[in-house]
């Protein structure tokens, strides 16, 4: 069945997917576009489930769980669909992302965390999933702990000179892990 959609289907998105991790793992057209029975009928790619998150949703079970962590999520309130950061059906950049970084992603919803800032955190420039998790979290901000932890992901005596949170300032007296962030 997927030949036949190829024999139309080359250009365009589908032109990554050979190298897709659906089409490595024989993901063929059928399992999410269905020609005959659409779940969507007239809203779009005519697809097998009612919408794209509920499509994405049946695979990748581990996102359900993640997009049920956060109070506020655009993709369970359908302000925004997985196929708005994601490329099902390809893409020359890693997880099939619709842009070359993801922070290239996240700022084209987030532009005012772009900068540039008097003061900027390297790891902030580098990646936003260095902080944060895009598809839900227990905490604050979707980050993926809580500060301090966060901070002293990176920053312990160990690994990085010495700040107000190494080995030696940390004991469960210390007013600082108590309901405070770096």
């Amino acid at each position: 069945a997927s030949a036949t959609c190829r024999g139309c289907h080359k250009g365009g998105e589908q032109f990554y997917w050979d190298q897709s991790p659906h089409a490595r793992n024989d993901v063929s057209c059928v399992q999410c576009h269905s020609i005959h029975h659409p779940q969507n009928a007239g809203a779009g790619p005519m697809l097998t489930a009612n919408d794209v998150n509920h499509l994405c949703i049946t695979c990748h079970k581990e996102k359900r769980a993640a997009l049920a962590r956060s109070a506020h999520m655009p993709l369970r309130e359908g302000s925004m669909t997985c196929a708005d950061c994601h490329n099902p059906h390809g893409s020359p950049a890693p997880r099939m992302l619709r842009a070359a970084t993801p922070n290239e992603l996240c700022y084209k919803c987030h532009a005012d965390k772009r900068g540039p800032f008097l003061w900027e955190h390297p790891p902030v420039r580098e990646n936003c999933l260095n902080c944060h998790n895009p598809h839900g979290s227990h905490n604050d901000k979707m980050l993926v702990t809580k500060a301090p932890l966060l901070c002293q992901r990176c920053h312990i005596a160990t690994r990085h000179p010495s700040s107000l949170y190494d080995l030696t300032a940390l004991s469960k007296d210390n007013n600082r892990l108590l309901n405070r962030a770096c």
